[in-house]
């Protein structure tokens, strides 16, 4: 075997076996050592590679250090199991926290804990109250919604069960919050109310009023993620193509008659040309102010 290198120190465990794995993923032999100190104390964690290969993992820090929450990194994480190596409950909840603040902004977050309170205030408390009060309208007629234009919007916030919940604001988390850290508010505001309109009046029109869910704009959020990745690489947003193959096969089985429930597969599709859309507009302004400032 090729004789390891030090490539670098750091400070925290955790971050330095995740970006082994990652060294892994890619066939880069490497391994993590304590770092010592003259006292022979732990201070920190160095990262060996092998020397062939030393120039390449070093550009792949530089990367790395920049964009640490990317999928690619906490892919290779989970799929080693050190993703989820703790030693306590406490240490479990205070890795959990940092790395769901770390991975959303204030808006993707605001969304995740109101989509969970409108389930629980509508299974847990308030019943029925809750779904008339949020659903496109109650009686088919569009002049009602018209009349109360939040009901635009607030299906996306409904969910009829716990799977539907939990898989919906999984993906919101992870691709809804890439967008909100890397290009701000306004980018993830503006998808998030562009989706939910276009998508739930688009599914009204096709099965009327009974439908609910944040599939439609978990769907922009991949549309959007997918090409801008594609327009824009190394910009710290991105899907690995497996995810997206998986999402786009889960939309075109909604369309057959293989699946036991009823889908919004309406909105599921307009929900992805929406972000495919936006991301488009998002490069061409990015890349038009580019040129005028130069």
């Amino acid at each position: 075997m090729a004789e390891l290198q030090a490539l670098v120190n750091i400070h925290q465990k955790a971050v330095a076996l995740q970006f082994v794995d990652y060294l892994r993923s890619i066939k880069i032999n490497s391994k993590v050592i304590a770092a010592k100190d003259d006292n022979g104390t732990t201070d920190g964690w160095t990262v060996l590679v092998e020397g062939a290969h030393h120039h390449q993992a070093k550009a792949e820090f530089e990367q790395f250090i920049s964009m640490p929450n990317h999928p690619k990194y906490q892919q290779s994480a989970w799929q080693s199991g050190h993703g989820v190596k703790l030693t306590s409950n406490d240490e479990f909840g205070k890795q959990f926290k940092a790395n769901f603040l770390a991975q959303a902004g204030p808006f993707s977050i605001f969304i995740f804990a109101l989509c969970w309170f409108v389930f629980a205030a509508t299974f847990l408390l308030f019943g029925d109250d809750v779904y008339q009060l949020v659903i496109f309208n109650q009686h088919g007629d569009i002049s009602q919604t018209m009349a109360q234009p939040w009901r635009l919007i607030t299906p996306a916030i409904f969910h009829y069960s716990l799977l539907h919940i939990a898989f919906n604001t999984m993906w919101w988390w992870q691709l809804g919050g890439q967008i909100e850290k890397r290009l701000g508010l306004n980018t993830i505001v503006s998808l998030f109310l562009l989706s939910a309109i276009i998508s739930n009046s688009a599914q009204y029109l096709v099965s009327g009023p009974g439908f609910g869910g944040l599939s439609g704009v978990v769907y922009a959020t991949l549309g959007f993620v997918w090409w801008y990745q594609h327009l824009n690489p190394n910009q710290g947003i991105g899907v690995s193509k497996s995810i997206v193959g998986f999402m786009l096969f889960w939309l075109i089985l909604g369309f057959t008659e293989f699946m036991p429930i009823n889908v919004a597969n309406t909105a599921h599709l307009v929900g992805l040309l929406s972000g495919i859309g936006l991301a488009l507009l998002v490069t061409f302004n990015k890349k038009n102010n580019r040129k005028k400032n130069t």
